[in-house]
């Protein structure tokens, strides 16, 4: 008996361990990836549900779920609120300089259109296309939203993001026995789907000039 208990705390204690760090990792670095636009959000939270889809925890996938979606909710409130106090600001903010940097001209004039169009129902699709999320957020800036809009907005966009990029992570992980394997795929197809838009837009520039050539 003795040895059984031994053996099973031997099991659980490194799984264990690994939520202890994991967690409040995968919280702090979407935090950061949402203040500053450079860190890989979405291929964490995917690399982050292989690794739960292959424990023994059956709550593991929720709380990859709800620590992403609140992490993304939280680094998306804090910089908004920073853009807001740059607006206000008559010399600015580097906040508010460094969102505009990150938003073209034609990003940001589509999404203004798709603000005035749609409302904040547009911030849900803003964080699931690549390279959405600063245009439709300067955009709501520039439009003077009240935090509490932006929030309530934000919201399901948060969850619809972590929900997406937690199945990208299920469907890699799914292939797989070994975890690091199911990682290497899901971050792999992160990375296809995020660069699918841009790429797409190159073939279909580079066809126009054809036709007009």
């Amino acid at each position: 008996m003795r040895t059984t208990l031994l053996a099973a705390a031997a099991t659980i204690a490194p799984e264990s361990t690994q939520q202890a760090v994991a967690y409040p990792s995968l919280f702090l670095l979407v935090v950061i990836g949402a203040l500053v636009p450079v860190v890989p959000t979405g291929a964490l939270v995917s690399s982050a549900s292989v690794v739960a889809l292959h424990q023994t925890a059956p709550l593991s996938l929720l709380w990859v779920f709800l620590v992403a979606s609140a992490a993304a909710f939280i680094g998306d409130t804090g910089l908004y609120w920073l853009g807001r106090r740059g607006i206000r600001s008559k010399n600015g903010s580097r906040w508010l300089s460094a969102l505009r940097d990150r938003a073209p001209e034609e990003r940001l004039a589509q999404a203004q259109d798709k603000l005035d169009d749609h409302g904040v129902a547009v911030l849900v699709l803003s964080r699931l296309v690549p390279a959405g999320r600063i245009p439709v957020m300067l955009a709501c800036l520039l439009a003077k939203m009240p935090l509490r809009r932006f929030m309530r907005g934000n919201l399901p966009a948060c969850l619809a993001w972590a929900v997406t990029y937690q199945v990208i992570g299920l469907l890699g992980g799914s292939l797989f026995a070994e975890p690091w394997q199911g990682v290497v795929a899901a971050v792999a197809l992160t990375v296809v789907i995020s660069a699918a838009p841009s790429v797409w837009k190159r073939l279909r520039r580079g066809s126009r000039s054809d036709q007009h050539a």
